[in-house]
């Protein structure tokens, strides 16, 4: 079988996906390529009504996780509680859908920091499709709590609504085990200070990895914390998205490897 993959979302001229599929092919040896298709919320419906036909699978980013999970046909339990999905599978006519950004971020915190911060107290910026999957993934592994901190009042109650322990405002009270940026940069307002609760031994992670340092990252470096970019999650949710096309493991670690 001769693999035919891609990644849509807008912006996509950064996207590494397709070096990262491709890296996926190559551990898995099978065959095929992986192409970035630049499209918006404008141009989705008519642009996945036949995707189907030129395509196996494709990767979803912003802004389409969630109009690419009302279009598909199943679901994996995971999706249907995030309300997102950033894999599509073409099968037999239909869609299934999936979302790996949450298993990827864990994993990714498990290789950077050496630890998935099980028991933490956590703060998420953002309460769009990554957000929503970061925050159930990072309840299943046990957190303590996960602030959401959200400039639609409609997204953050979404996040915060399926989870007791997910709030949509400041424990202030509480310090900040780990500060998670979902924003994208072109969304970000001016950058303030370093949020109140967050120390030296906070762990910080902005999803943005174009540039390698945002100037929100670099803030908590001159802060003192322990951080990372977005683009070791980037690989372990591609690892964990092909596995699921592929139905073989594929090693994240290798993958972040191999783009890094």
């Amino acid at each position: 079988m001769l693999w035919r993959l891609g990644v849509i979302g807008s912006p996509i001229v950064h996207s590494l996906s397709p070096e990262l599929h491709e890296a996926g092919l190559r551990a898995a040896e099978l065959q095929g390529g992986s192409e970035r298709y630049d499209v918006d919320l404008a141009n989705f419906n008519a642009f996945i009504a036949t995707a189907g036909e030129s395509f196996d699978a494709l990767s979803v980013t912003a802004p389409l996780k969630t109009v690419a999970f009302e279009r598909a046909h199943e679901l994996t339990d995971s999706a249907r509680v995030i309300g997102a999905i950033n894999s599509m599978r073409f099968i037999d006519g239909k869609i299934a859908g999936h979302n790996t950004d949450g298993e990827g971020f864990v994993n990714a915190l498990r290789s950077r920091f050496e630890t998935d911060f099980s028991g933490s107290h956590v703060v998420v910026l953002g309460a769009g499709g990554s957000a929503r999957a970061i925050i159930h993934s990072l309840v299943k592994i046990g957190v303590s709590s996960v602030a959401v901190h959200g400039r639609s009042e409609v997204n953050v109650e979404r996040a915060c609504a399926p989870y007791p322990n997910v709030f949509g405002f400041s424990l202030v009270y509480r310090p900040v085990d780990l500060i998670v940026n979902t924003i994208p940069i072109s969304d970000r307002n001016q950058e303030g200070a370093v949020l109140q609760g967050i120390s030296p031994d906070s762990a910080v992670v902005d999803l943005s990895y174009d540039p390698r340092e945002s100037k929100w990252l670099e803030m908590y470096n001159q802060f003192g914390c322990q951080t990372d970019n977005g683009l070791r999650m980037l690989a372990f949710q591609a690892a964990a998205q092909m596995s699921w096309w592929f139905n073989t493991p594929i090693d994240g670690q290798s993958l972040f490897r191999s783009v890094s």
